[in-house]
């Protein structure tokens, strides 16, 4: 009897447990279906001045149709709130340095460096600088985002694993999310500016003149064929830090004093994140060269992909000021009201970015004699303090003093103080200009508008319905003299007493380029001008410009009348036409002496002739030998910069992106001076770089023969929340696609970096634009937009850029 009441207890404790369980699965079911978007049915909305409607299609693309362009943006925000709150709060966290309030003390870095600069702050100083107009708008659709997210049966998903509320959205919040992208966008220029400065002091003026080129050979310049660009002559020494060992280096060391430890960056092939990171491509081609007679714009932006993707895809369809109603379709940027790239019907438009010179680092100096005060420029003043609290989730509040300066706040590196004076701190030059850009008609009206948006300065390129193309910079541009000897620019750390930038340029001074002889306008995030225009942007960091010229030259292929899919294509070139002569220096190298002296090599040269496609295409072992080898002779030479500039946050790479242009000329000229003394010829120092590489390639014990570019260059696209809760990984991450390009070609592409959208249209003729995004409209993983499109983007599917047919429709209604 004992033993059947102990049975039967045992049986209701485990019936018990399994309908807890039950009621817990069912609970975080319906909790998380709480959160999903509203698709269809009407929605009620007090004080809505007309209806408006959102038509979904099969990929969850709204359109959004209204008589009144604060409804219209009212919309916006609904849409934006239920399907990408998470991403839009982030957005603004991160500019203002409130990402630890969610994320605890991890985030804590990230939010001590972004709230040196007090944005949230300055947000209640640019806005009130707004037009009437323009703050009505951003507060109709921060009314739209706040109805949104109350609409939710439940709070977004992500707020419940971080047991966290959401916060209200504010209008000055639409500013913190421009900031945000000034961050994207600019915020490596200080660090490349400490390695610059790092890179002066420890070279001589001959050595640093040859290290840091103004230029490249394959800048593709706006205005003209290319850049007249001397080549320094090499230098007869090296600097004391050439051929050093470097931060692999020390990791090995380290890992065979303990081989318990775990050091970071012992493979070569991650030292490409030091320059991968490099976005946009965009381009024009003139109604002279079209088989219709209107322009072609195509746009790609490169960034950090993430789930859900930075862009949102989005039709508007507004009041015209003829009464009519004018649509614009493209991506917007949840956290905004407007479409920030693609066509309104007469004019289309995209960005790249500019990689100007924005930014200076004035040395700070201080005096026992006045206490209290530094002096900046050659004029001393008294910093001042502002005490700003950060919130940390599950810890005490943190306090920090931000010294406030006429040229910026203070901040301490390496053992030196700077003013940071950054044009993003002008609150009078942050707007939402940007979307005047619905309602021009011509490119030169386009054009005048870019000059005057308030946002990080980008590569501006359109074409209107008439055939006419031009290229400007969008976005404040600091007023400031280029030029001088190596060393002295504004693109290193100011010596004491420069004057700096001062002022910013009128909207009349900016450079254009409007419709150019050869008919096509093509940047790439390298240098864009010859001229003197050059001098009013200055070089904040540009690209070594491959990619410029391999699209400028692939796009003037296509000839004199060529359509969408043609220009299209560019975007998908992958050919490695920059990183062949390395795979023939390779080849060269393994010649049958150096096969016999290590038989393992003889596997490499297979794979470099063999293997080699071309292309960074995903089943070439030959580019992947070819990349290693280059990135390793890299490392074997500037290593002992990139070690010193761990300090600085920085590295030789970003100080100056030209630097294959520099290896393949010592290569070719073997200087004696300039080989690092541990080897006995040039051609041991290559031999002891591609053996790197082999050892890389088979360190997992992976046959060379299968270690391809594809098995390497895998996505790894996570929504944020994989990483605080690691366990829902799976739930929240792409399949793991092998993808093809790399940088230094138009297709770029990295595990989580690349093409964050594509899209190429003549404005007029939408009905035949082109479209692929990486993520889906949502950031929801239950919601079947969440990977809607994934899969286009990964096999570059054209996908049409206008929305399908409608397959839900919401109404909202007064």
């Amino acid at each position: 009897m004992a033993g059947e009441r102990r049975g039967r207890w045992l049986r209701r404790i485990g019936w018990g447990v399994l309908a807890l369980a039950v009621v817990v699965v069912m609970t975080v079911w319906f909790f998380l279906r709480g959160s999903l978007a509203q698709l269809d049915g009407k929605h009620t909305v007090p004080g809505l001045r007309g209806p408006v409607t959102v038509h979904r299609d099969a990929l969850g693309m709204p359109s959004i149709s209204g008589g009144d362009r604060l409804e219209v943006a009212y919309a916006t925000g609904f849409v934006h709130a239920q399907d990408r709150y998470f991403q839009m709060d982030l957005l603004r966290r991160v500019a203002a340095g409130e990402l630890a309030e969610l994320f605890g003390p991890k985030a804590l870095p990230t939010d001590r460096e972004h709230r040196l600069h007090r944005f949230r702050a300055r947000a209640a100083d640019a806005y009130a600088l707004l037009p009437e107009p323009d703050r009505q708008l951003l507060e109709r659709y921060a009314a739209g985002v706040n109805e949104g997210l109350n609409a939710l049966g439940t709070r977004p998903f992500e707020y419940g694993l971080l047991a966290q509320a959401p916060r209200s959205w504010s209008a000055h919040d639409t500013l913190l999310v421009i900031w945000a992208m000034y961050f994207d966008l600019q915020g490596t220029t200080a660090r490349r500016e400490l390695s610059r400065g790092w890179l002066r002091d420890n070279s001589t003026p001959e050595q640093l003149a040859f290290l840091l080129p103004p230029a490249s050979r394959w800048d593709a310049p706006l205005d003209g064929n290319d850049i007249p660009a001397p080549q320094a002559p090499i230098s007869a020494t090296a600097p004391s830090w050439w051929g050093q060992p470097g931060p692999r280096d020390a990791a090995l060391l380290a890992l065979a004093a303990s081989p318990a430890a775990s050091p970071a960056n012992t493979r070569a092939e991650n030292l490409d994140t030091m320059e991968a990171n490099i976005g946009s491509n965009n381009w024009a081609v003139s109604g002279a060269r079209s088989a219709t007679g209107g322009a072609i714009v195509s746009d790609d932006m490169h960034l950090g992909i993430k789930l859900p993707n930075t862009w949102y895809r989005t039709l508007l369809q507004v009041p015209d000021s003829n009464g009519s109603t004018r649509r614009i379709v493209g991506v917007t940027l949840p956290g905004t009201p407007f479409v920030v790239a693609g066509s309104n019907g007469h004019v289309a438009w995209g960005f790249t970015n500019s990689y100007g010179d924005f930014l200076d680092l004035v040395p700070a100096a201080r005096d026992a004699a006045r206490p209290g005060q530094v002096r900046l420029g050659g004029k001393w003043e008294t910093p001042v303090a502002h005490q700003e609290t950060i919130l940390v989730k599950g810890a005490p509040a943190e306090t920090m003093t931000v010294r406030a300066t006429s040229r910026g706040p203070l901040f301490d590196t390496a053992g030196r103080t700077y003013a940071l004076h950054w044009i993003a701190h002008e609150a009078a030059l942050l707007n939402v200009n940007l979307r005047r850009l619905e309602a021009v008609n011509t490119v030169d009206e386009a054009l005048a508008v870019a000059n005057g948006a308030g946002m990080p300065a980008q590569n501006f390129v359109a074409g209107d319905a008439a055939g006419n193309i031009g290229w400007t910079i969008a976005g404040p541009l600091p007023r400031r003299t280029h030029g001088g000897a190596p060393g002295t620019d504004a693109s290193y750390p100011l010596a004491d007493g420069t004057a700096g930038w001062q002022g910013w340029l009128r909207p009349g001074e900016y450079p254009r380029v409007v419709n150019p002889a050869g008919g096509q306008l093509v940047t790439a995030n390298s240098r864009q001008l010859a001229g003197r225009g050059a001098e009013l942007l200055g070089d904040g960091g540009y690209d070594l410009g491959a990619r410029t010229r391999q699209a400028s030259d692939a796009l003037a292929a296509l000839g004199p009348k060529t359509d969408e899919k043609g220009v299209y294509g560019v975007m998908l070139d992958d050919r490695a036409l920059f990183l062949a002569p390395w795979r023939d220096r390779a080849v060269a190298l393994l010649d049958a002496a150096a096969v016999k002296a290590d038989p393992k090599r003889a596997e490499a040269l297979q794979a470099l002739r063999s293997g080699w496609t071309g292309r960074a295409s995903v089943d070439s072992t030959g580019y992947r030998v070819a990349r290693g080898y280059m990135w390793n002779l890299y490392e074997l030479l500037y290593g002992g910069a990139n070690m010193q500039l761990k300090e600085w946050g920085g590295n030789a790479a970003l100080a100056g992106k030209r630097w294959p242009e520099i290896l393949a000329r010592l290569l070719d000229e073997q200087p004696a001076g300039w080989l690092p003394r541990q080897y006995a010829t040039w051609r041991d120092l290559q031999l002891a770089a591609l053996d790197r590489t082999i050892g890389d390639l088979a360190a997992d014990g992976t046959p060379l023969r299968q270690a391809t570019w594809g098995a390497f260059n895998t996505a790894g696209i996570a929504h944020p929340i994989a990483g605080a809760v690691p366990a829902l990984r799976k739930w929240l991450s792409v399949p793991a696609d092998q993808l093809a390009g790399d940088t230094n070609m138009p297709r770029v592409a990295g595990p989580a970096f690349g093409q964050s959208e594509r899209f190429t249209v003549s404005p007029g003729k939408e009905e035949a634009g082109i479209f692929n995004m990486p993520g889906g409209q949502s950031g929801h993983p239950l919601s079947p937009y969440f990977l809607a499109g994934h899969s286009d983007w990964v096999r570059a599917r054209a996908t049409p850029l206008l929305p399908g047919p409608v397959q839900h429709t919401l109404a909202l209604v007064p």
